[in-house]
């Protein structure tokens, strides 16, 4: 297997779903919570790649054996245009899901054991996610479970491990029982911060089903496009793009955000556009890549939003 074929099983050029989520959420924990740990972020961030490269590998190898189109089946999917060998693709996935593992119980080492719970949660939701007869992703729960597992955990985990010490959620046991309690308001701005990314992720997904929705059903895949219908399926693209401006205008104004963050706002002419494209037609080669654009747009002004907030405050 050449590089480029190994970059094309993992779909690198989709990594931006994840980078994102952690490099906002390395940010925040800067700016709201004035912490940075640098050796629990440089091994989170090879953990948190490694398994996503590996549910992507899983991903296009579950849809090659499941493929109903032998078309899709021998030069669509990657692994039969490449003609890749499955056992060797298994071995692979497995030596990335073990590598990222090994890093996680380093990290859970380096912090506490809610984090081997936080983890693993994850991991059970990633690699089910197109693993086993029935996969998340074959189902009307794709979009939720994309968005909220790295929209969310991703951006969570990253602020964890910076600021685990601060006891904003703890798992205490004791004499063979067990508690979780936490800090309600910082967990909940938390979990503020998290919806655009959040949005912006579930939309990669609702983009990806709405221009399949075609090819998923000759392949008895029926994701949310198929149960809502193709035009509500749309009218949620753009409401999840939207919240994105109101959740971070609600965010400015109850104190979770510094002002500077309006810079996001300098994005909107830019993201109406292309949601506007998308709106008018959902083909995967002309218009699915407005779905990461709005991810990258968005995001990079949070990004940019975040480092002037670090700076002016």
């Amino acid at each position: 297997m050449t590089i480029k074929v190994f970059l094309e099983l993992v779909e690198i050029r989709t990594k931006l779903a994840s980078l994102f989520p952690y490099a906002v959420g390395l940010l925040f924990s800067w700016y709201y919570f004035e912490q940075v740990n640098l050796e629990n972020m440089v091994l989170f961030f090879a953990a948190m790649l490694s398994f996503d490269m590996a549910t992507t590998a899983i991903n296009n190898l579950m849809d090659y054996k499941k493929a109903h189109d032998n078309e899709y089946q021998t030069a669509t999917n990657i692994v039969g245009s490449a003609n890749l060998d499955v056992r060797h693709v298994s071995k692979l996935i497995y030596g990335m899901i073990a590598f990222s593992s090994l890093i996680g119980l380093i990290l859970t080492y380096r912090t506490s054991l809610l984090l081997l719970a936080m983890g693993g949660l994850c991991f059970l939701i990633g690699i089910f996610y197109t693993f086993g007869p029935i996969p998340l992703s074959r189902m009307p729960l794709g979009e939720v479970f994309s968005g909220v597992t790295m929209g969310f955990g991703i951006f969570f985990i990253t602020i964890y491990l910076n600021i685990a010490h601060l006891d904003i959620l703890v798992l205490e046991l004791q004499s063979g029982y067990f508690g979780i309690y936490g800090n309600i308001v910082q967990l909940v701005v938390v979990l503020w911060a998290s919806l655009p990314l959040i949005f912006t992720i579930a939309n990669i997904m609702l983009a990806n089903n709405l221009c399949d929705m075609d090819q998923d059903i000759k392949n008895h895949r029926y994701t949310l496009p198929f149960y809502i219908g193709r035009q509500n399926g749309i009218r949620l693209f753009n409401i999840l793009i939207y919240g994105c401006y109101v959740t971070v205008f609600i965010g400015i104004f109850f104190g979770i955000y510094h002002w500077a963050m309006l810079v996001v706002f300098l994005t909107l002419p830019k993201i109406r556009k292309n949601t506007q494209s998308f709106t008018k037609k959902q083909i995967k080669s002309q218009t699915f890549s407005v779905s990461i654009k709005n991810l990258v747009i968005f995001n990079g002004a949070q990004i940019l939003g975040l480092i002037l907030s670090i700076i002016l405050k």
